[in-house]
């Protein structure tokens, strides 16, 4: 039988994707969403703080990029489970031969994939298909006073999102892009 959760590395330093494969009968399916036992082998040695569900309603509404500060770093799993999105990490690690660098992915109910996004690395996501719903498992709960975010549309980071952004909070909006005054929280 084949392992139910597999990873692999992305151009991004420590982000890696997750590939579910859900175990099939004549009864339906079954799919592993985390075992903590496998993803400690891939970095997240954190217990589980945090369980959240994200629905976007509209197709082309983009949410990020966001990130938490300090003690309230996080490591997250972020799983599509209804619809389809397309999911950005970036790395904001200094020290890393990444930094500044982003990548996407595509996240399906249908794929079965996960995106796994270490500690120092913002992440945000355009949604593809209307009514699509993210699953988040965090290492450490959302804490408002370390919460930061990067504009989504910095033209610096030149993001190749798929869509027009159709729905983007005001809050969104008003995030910072990156420019020479920027100090980055994370070595």
């Amino acid at each position: 039988m084949k392992p139910l959760l597999h990873a692999t590395d992305t151009p991004i330093q420590g982000v890696q994707i997750i590939q579910r494969n859900p175990f099939k009968d004549i009864r339906g399916q079954f799919s592993r969403m985390f075992c903590s036992r496998e993803l400690r082998e891939l970095g997240w040695s954190d217990p589980v703080a945090q369980v959240n569900l994200s629905h976007t309603v509209a197709k082309g509404a983009v949410r990020g990029m966001h990130y938490q500060m300090g003690e309230a770093a996080e490591v997250k799993l972020v799983s599509c489970i209804a619809g389809h999105v397309w999911d950005v990490a970036l790395d904001l690690r200094r020290s890393s031969s990444t930094y500044l660098r982003w990548h996407a992915v595509e996240l399906s109910a249908d794929n079965h994939q996960a995106l796994l996004i270490p500690k120092g690395v913002a992440h945000g996501f355009q949604v593809l298909q209307a009514d699509s719903t993210l699953l988040y498992v965090h290492s450490h709960e959302y804490t408002p006073h370390q919460e930061a975010g990067i504009r989504a549309d910095d033209t610096a980071l030149a993001i190749t999102w798929p869509l027009e952004f159709a729905d983007w909070s005001d809050r969104d909006r008003a995030l910072a892009p990156i420019d020479s005054l920027f100090q980055s929280p994370f070595s």
